[in-house]
């Protein structure tokens, strides 16, 4: 069997999703399950069972002969959220019992870390283990994901395989329950519906035109490919950036949603709010050598075709993937 974590949110039904489409549906989905929105998410899904997140460990102590991988997605990812002790009980204690369950029953491990991590990226977002205690985190959410990283680079009780995957910014199809930590490409399409403009946060650095802060957008579909890949390829042990490589600018991805709904351009700035100014990223670009490396060759989802699939498959008739 092979288990997903957080598999009713956003990243990990789509990976359900991805195992299902290629003929594999001995799957155990693990979260909490209490929210329907988000359940939503699981629809159609070929499964195994679910677990509630509070009883995987024990699960796991019953199960664990049956279990050939574990992808770790779940986690607490509100950026603006301050609650340390929530941060650390769900990115951090709990993820390092999963790591040392896999360690004791020799399950490969894949865990979803953050772009977060690399914080105003004066450090640059290289994927360098060296880095990793240098590294200053913007928020508690991103701190967590780091202090996780840096915990398990020291251990010397590891599962036989593992990866943390450094996801950037990603989109896609069920995120719909995420509210205000749904992508950039989702409430756009939401404002250009409800009044035909979209609102884009002002730049406050005079470095960075209104509009032109950039990040690195990856497409969901494509973080389900690279998952797949590690588990079926097996490459080395160690954290992995998983983005495109390429910045793009907020700018250019509120242009392509407005061109899949067929809608002239119109935008407008807003401040940006108190509360994330001082932690906001105005620019994200993996280095991605080392995931090729690996030998993942497959080519990314450029923004203007994954905003195109996102919109004219998902969005306009509110259904998932």
């Amino acid at each position: 069997m092979i288990v997903i974590t957080g598999a009713a949110g956003f990243i990990g039904s789509c990976l359900v999703t991805k195992l299902n489409q290629t003929d594999r549906s001995e799957l155990i989905l693990v979260d909490d399950f209490c929210r329907e929105d988000k359940l939503l998410n699981l629809a159609n899904k070929e499964t195994s069972g679910l677990v509630h997140r509070n009883h995987f460990t024990s699960w796991l102590d019953e199960n664990n002969k049956r279990t050939r991988f574990i992808f770790h997605i779940g986690a607490r990812t509100d950026t603006t959220s301050t609650d340390k002790a929530i941060f650390d009980q769900l990115n951090l204690e709990y993820t390092i019992t999963i790591w040392n369950k896999c360690a004791e029953y020799d399950i490969p491990l894949l865990y979803a870390s953050s772009a977060a991590t690399y914080g105003d990226g004066s450090l640059g977002y290289k994927d360098n283990h060296d880095l990793v205690t240098d590294l200053k985190p913007l928020n508690e959410y991103a701190r967590s994901k780091n202090d996780f990283d840096a915990w398990a680079l020291q251990q010397h009780e590891k599962p036989p395989h593992w990866w943390g995957l450094k996801f950037f910014n990603v989109y896609g199809p069920n995120e719909y329950h995420k509210g205000r930590m749904a992508s950039v490409i989702f409430h756009c399409f939401q404002q250009i519906q409800a009044t035909g403009k979209m609102k884009l946060f002002r730049s406050h650095r005079t470095d960075f035109a209104d509009g032109e802060q950039k990040r690195d957008f990856i497409y969901v579909k494509d973080v389900a490919d690279i998952c797949l890949f590690f588990m079926q390829r097996r490459p080395k042990n160690g954290l992995y950036n998983v983005g495109t490589g390429k910045a793009r600018t907020f700018h250019d991805l509120v242009a392509a949603t407005f061109k899949s709904v067929n809608r002239t351009k119109a935008i407008s700035f807003i401040d940006t709010p108190i509360d994330i100014r001082d932690n906001y990223q105005y620019f994200t670009e993996a280095s991605i050598e080392k995931l090729r490396s690996t030998g993942y060759s497959r080519s990314f989802h450029t923004l203007e075709d994954g905003i195109r699939d996102y919109v004219s498959r998902y969005l306009v008739n509110n259904s998932h993937w």
